[in-house]
């Protein structure tokens, strides 16, 4: 199988959407940024996948051609909170069949303030069926509750239900989340918090506090893709591969087990075991995670769904500190979306960035030593999920 280097990366801060950034300036200056990386101009690029959430069917070409017109196919895709990572599939896709030799994924959201919310309410919600499973299994939830919270929230109080998790293992990701974030330039939240400040934020929903649900942001982040025979041809410098990946959506699964379930654990299972068979690796070989951290309860679920601690033990994984810097694995070192932010079709695409950066020990203060191996995981409800396996080569 052709290997697929990734050859540049690039993204912008992100922002609170107060900033008053706009998708048009943001994308072009991550495409910037990676081209750059990579050493290649948007001339080379054969093949484009743009991804974002909220905005209307062709924003990608119009953020794209603020930097040139190149005529090459512009793919738009939208997977909810997974677009990011699913654009960087479909590139990776399009050079392991040889179809091209590089590609450009770039992401991009301007996001408006508050929780999410429907924007076509005159027809049938794509997570209508997962609000529907949520009532089924919790009740209503009280009227203004946001819809994401809700079954985010309720997948963190079956963990509490079945393994007797502690309100604190919740919060404890927060506070980890902060820590990381304070080395990291291109995150909106960098001041350190305490376990008590986020246990005294307003409670939203099971589990959860405010301070344990990303914030809304605005941003854009790009990745350059190229196979191995082109990065040798040209003497491009690309030194990460992707050594396996794997898009998983739901199964009856989704719907018959417990919230968990609701928001992706078995398909995370399934993308990992799929991604790490590719890769030959196992997940005690990786010392690197950007996993998906919209709330505190899917970081910790993930933990288990990726294999990283078996389950039922997640709570013992946070309180003896092995999600961190000296611990067994250092998760979101970024900062993660809880606080690196959250624009939902660049999200992916960010974490690709920053295990590029950690596999090149490029990651200044927030390096983690030694790192050979990465893993990125990326979860959209309705659903999707990819799981990314990294490996830094000579």
């Amino acid at each position: 199988m052709t290997q697929v280097r990734v050859a540049g990366v690039g993204m912008v801060p992100f922002a609170k959407p107060s900033a008053g950034k706009h998708y048009e300036e943001l994308a072009p200056a991550a495409i910037e940024a990676a081209l750059a990386d990579a050493g290649l101009d948007l001339a080379d690029v054969r093949q484009v996948f743009a991804s974002y959430v909220y905005g209307d069917s062709t924003c990608g070409q119009a953020a794209l051609y603020r930097l040139g017109m190149p005529g090459v196919p512009l793919v738009n895709v939208s997977n909810n909170c997974s677009s990011g990572s699913s654009a960087l599939w479909l590139a990776r896709q399009a050079i392991v069949s040889r179809e091209v030799d590089v590609a450009l994924a770039f992401g991009f959201e301007e996001m408006r303030p508050g929780a999410l919310v429907d924007h076509w309410t005159d027809r049938l919600s794509p997570v209508a069926s997962f609000m529907a499973r949520h009532d089924e299994l919790y009740g209503v939830a009280p009227a203004g509750t946001p819809g994401a919270a809700q079954v985010f929230g309720a997948a963190g109080r079956a963990h509490q239900e079945r393994f007797g998790t502690s309100a604190e293992a919740f919060a404890l990701i927060s506070v980890k989340a902060r820590r990381h974030a304070a080395a990291n330039p291109y995150a909106v939240f960098r001041e350190e918090i305490t376990l008590d400040e986020v246990l005294a934020s307003p409670q939203i929903y099971g589990p959860l506090t405010r301070l344990q649900c990303c914030p809304p942001t605005s941003g854009a982040a790009a990745v350059v893709l190229v196979s191995e025979e082109y990065a040798k041809r040209h003497g491009t410098a690309a030194k990460v591969r992707i050594a396996g990946q794997m898009l998983a959506t739901d199964t009856e699964t989704t719907f018959t087990g417990d919230a968990r379930q609701l928001v992706g654990y078995d398909i995370a299972v399934r993308a990992a075991e799929g991604a790490y068979a590719q890769a030959g690796i196992g997940p005690e070989d990786v010392p690197v995670v950007e996993l998906h951290d919209c709330f505190t309860a899917n970081e910790l679920i993930a933990y288990e769904a990726l294999g990283l601690t078996p389950e039922g033990t997640a709570e013992k994984f946070i309180v003896d500190g092995q999600n961190t810097h000296g611990g067994r694995v250092v998760t979101n070192p970024s900062g993660g979306l809880l606080s690196k932010g959250h624009p939902l079709g660049a999200t992916g695409l960010a974490q690709c960035a920053e295990l590029t950066w950690q596999l090149r020990g490029q990651a200044g203060d927030r390096q983690v030593e030694g790192a050979k191996v990465a893993l990125q995981h990326n979860v959209g409800l309705g659903s999707a999920c990819v799981v990314t396996v990294y490996e830094s080569v000579n």
